[in-house]
């Protein structure tokens, strides 16, 4: 198939098209349609097992789908690697930073792998609200101030689409906002695409436009988070007197399980 999809319409920056992935005996995904837009966050809810993480390694190209297809902005990851690397970013739930590197220092030598100048290290160093750490050792930052730099790390290359993999898992509260406070930001100001895998309802509640819920490798339901609370009258709910409906509610009603089950 050609490396450029015909259908870039609606400004889609990532097609999955009917994808399936298995591991021996274990279909990871089974036949999974995709398309999300410019500028879109979208959140991938899922326990354990239920195929999220397979699908986003093969949005990153680490892993090929056995069958289907998986377009970013109209390529195939086939031939067109060097391009791909350059316009995605990636914050795992985990990174290892060199620990006796400062936080200036862990910036610009992430920055010379893309080229990029000091001008961008102090905007991204703004963005992350780190500049009071400039000199201070990585190895002596809290958990949530290394998972905002490795935030900022992935923002360095201004990419088209940012791909992160429970970012506030382990974090205290205050933690997890500072991290929700750098999303909206970038949402603000710029186009930037996100997939974020998460096992916080608040989270995807909070960032994302669009949500899909996966279990044993398909999508059981998606759509604006608007959209499917107002589904939420229609499915077998335990009556609570002024409760307020959350997504967690959905998810419980689709899975019969908690997310963090």
């Amino acid at each position: 198939m050609n490396t450029s999809a015909n259908s870039m319409s609606n400004n889609l920056v990532i097609e999955v098209r009917k994808v399936h992935k298995s591991f021996k005996t274990v279909q990871a995904v089974r036949g999974i349609d995709l398309h999300i837009p410019q500028g879109q966050f979208v959140a991938l809810l899922g326990p354990n097992g239920a195929g999220k993480t397979t699908l986003v390694e093969m949005i990153e190209g680490i892993q090929q789908p056995d069958k289907g297809d998986i377009f970013i902005m109209g390529k195939t990851w086939k031939g067109n690697e060097d391009y791909l690397r350059r316009i995605i970013g990636l914050s795992l739930q985990e990174t290892h930073f060199i620990d006796k590197l400062s936080v200036w220092e862990t910036l610009r030598l992430f920055a010379s792998f893309f080229a990029i100048g000091k001008e961008r290290c102090e905007e991204v160093l703004q963005l992350i609200a780190l500049e009071e750490k400039r000199r201070a050792w990585v190895v002596n930052l809290s958990g949530g101030q290394r998972q905002r730099l490795a935030i900022g790390i992935s923002l360095l290359n201004k990419p088209n689409i940012l791909l992160l993999d429970e970012p506030t898992t382990g974090l205290d509260p205050n933690a997890r906002r500072e991290i929700w406070a750098i999303l909206r930001k970038l949402k603000e100001q710029s186009q930037t695409s996100l997939i974020l895998t998460t096992h916080y309802m608040e989270e995807a509640e909070q960032l994302c436009d669009y949500i899909v819920i996966l279990d044993h490798g398909k999508i059981l339901k998606e759509g604006t988070l608007t959209a499917l609370l107002g589904e939420i009258q229609d499915l077998p709910l335990k009556p609570v007197e002024t409760r307020r409906t959350t997504l967690d509610d959905l998810f419980i009603s689709l899975t019969g399980r908690h997310l963090n089950e």
